[in-house]
């Protein structure tokens, strides 16, 4: 695979501690250098700045007679959340004649906004207008319907909102006003982003259902990603030794699998692309263009690491040694907890299972080829493999269908904003497992989530890894034996 042409922003999320990893790729000069990596601790990841964000309180500079100042005042008071400010930065035409006197003048205010005017009638507003659309198999109970619409319930709907509140509050939302004239609340707002990602619907269909326009649906819809991008990422995060140690018991207790730390999988988003952008970069197995998304996830099904941004062209194999992951686990920095003694004198060090698409290595761990399988001590290693395997499917089955804007081909996104996308509607199948909230049945899709695709098969073998994996064949075919059949 060659160097990219366009400027593309892969995430890693779940790196060491609390670690964002970027990476740009290009060719030449300009928006890129080749490639290149960056590493920035969660905790320096400054969110993206803008002239209207603030945290409680915004500084405002007024020019003028009092009259205007009055005027500009008046202009300024939006609804906010108490004692909250605005600010307004429309300049308006200065005179000759006062223009010295007004530099002399120019000062610093704080301009006090109104208390917050809650919109408790939008819910009740769509619930009307949308919960008898045909077509829809809406339930007519309204809090299956809030699920169904919005895909968490309103506790964890409430908690979102609180998540996001004051970015979204402290930056005055200029021009985002629905049919009446009023500016839009937190909760409608984050109702719109959270509709636009779990229907995948076009931003008209949208705004249709909410009585805003196609552009409101836009801005509010990146706002607010951009907002729990920052906001909710300590859901998405390597898990310490102690949360560790109970993902590993779980994943024995259910699989038999002693020292398992998480199920690896990969999707394909897919996407159309203008013909200037179009590249065999981006050009997958299946002939279509799309963006690569890897995670690794627990017993829950919970994201513990992912990966996206990578072109669909390349191998899954390949896209795994992209990874931030592969390079932290081959430098002993992952996957490096209690070595496990089995019976026998068999140590087991920890691992996770992958397909038949990753490589065998010591610290990931694929089935054995389905092809002349013989003995019993493979058949039940695969057998075991594959359902703590088909944890990463079903989780991937639940993300594309819960957020179905990840299943639909997307009509020409913006690649560089297209990983934060993903990475939210991760960070919204966390928050959803965290907050105890249970998905809409039949929401996740049925089959497999990369329809169409065929399922790709890496040769490597890593000597130590195939070790690791006999090891592990035998502890269950003995654990199988000692077991009475029931």
């Amino acid at each position: 695979m060659g160097i990219l042409a366009e400027t593309v922003v892969p995430i890693h999320a779940g790196g060491r501690g609390e670690l964002t990893m970027l990476r740009e790729i290009g060719r030449g000069r300009g928006r890129g250098r080749g490639p290149r990596e960056i590493c920035v601790p969660w905790a320096w990841h400054q969110p993206r700045q803008s002239s209207l964000r603030g945290r409680g309180t915004a500084s405002v500079s007024l020019f003028g007679t009092k009259q205007l100042k009055k005027t500009r005042e008046k202009e300024m008071r939006v609804p906010g959340p108490g004692p909250e400010y605005a600010c307004a930065m429309a300049p308006f035409k200065k005179s000759k004649k006062s223009s010295k006197k007004l530099k002399k003048h120019k000062s610093v205010c704080l301009v006090p906004v109104e208390p917050r005017v809650n919109e408790p009638d939008w819910w009740l507003s769509f619930w009307h207008k949308n919960s008898t659309t045909p077509g829809l198999s809406v339930p007519s109970d309204e809090a299956e319907g809030f699920k169904y619409f919005f895909r968490v319930a309103k506790k964890t709907f409430d908690y979102i909102c609180s998540l996001v509140r004051e970015d979204l509050v402290s930056r005055p939302p200029s021009g985002l006003i629905n049919i009446e004239g009023r500016l839009l609340s937190v909760e409608k707002q984050v109702a719109i982003a959270l509709r636009r990602l779990a229907s995948g619907e076009s931003q008209v269909s949208v705004g249709a259902s909410f009585g805003v326009g196609q552009s409101t649906v836009s801005q509010v819809t990146w706002r607010f990603i951009e907002a729990l991008e920052e906001r909710a990422k300590h859901h998405l995060k390597w898990p310490d030794s102690n949360k560790m140690e109970e993902i590993k018991s779980k994943f024995e207790a259910l699989f038999g699998l002693p020292n398992c730390c998480g199920a690896i999988d990969a999707t394909h988003i897919i996407m159309t692309l203008p013909a200037v952008e179009t590249s065999d970069d981006w050009c997958d197995q299946e002939s279509n263009y799309s963006m690569f998304l890897q995670g690794i996830v627990d017993h829950e099904m919970r994201f513990l690491d992912i990966v996206t941004g990578w072109p669909g062209g390349m191998s899954v194999s390949r896209l795994l040694k992209c990874s931030g992951f592969f390079r932290l686990c081959e430098a002993g920095d992952r996957l490096n907890g209690r070595v496990k003694t089995l019976s026998e004198g068999l140590e087991m060090r920890e691992f996770i299972v992958g397909g038949a698409a990753y490589p065998l290595l010591p610290w990931l761990i694929t089935p054995y080829e389905s092809n002349g399988l013989s003995s019993s001590k493979s058949t039940n290693f695969n057998a075991r493999h594959e359902v703590a395997r088909l944890l990463a499917v079903r989780a991937f089955l639940q993300l594309k269908g819960s957020w179905r804007i990840l299943n639909k081909v997307m009509w020409r996104p913006d690649k560089r904003k297209l990983p934060s996308i993903i990475l939210v509607c991760c960070l919204l199948h966390n928050i959803i497992i965290d907050n105890g909230d249970q998905l809409h049945p039949g929401v996740a899709l049925s089959g497999h989530h990369d329809s169409g695709y065929g399922e790709q098969c890496c040769k490597q073998i890593d000597p130590i890894g195939e070790n690791v994996r006999e090891n592990l064949a035998k502890y269950l075919l003995q654990s199988k034996q000692r077991t009475p059949a029931k």
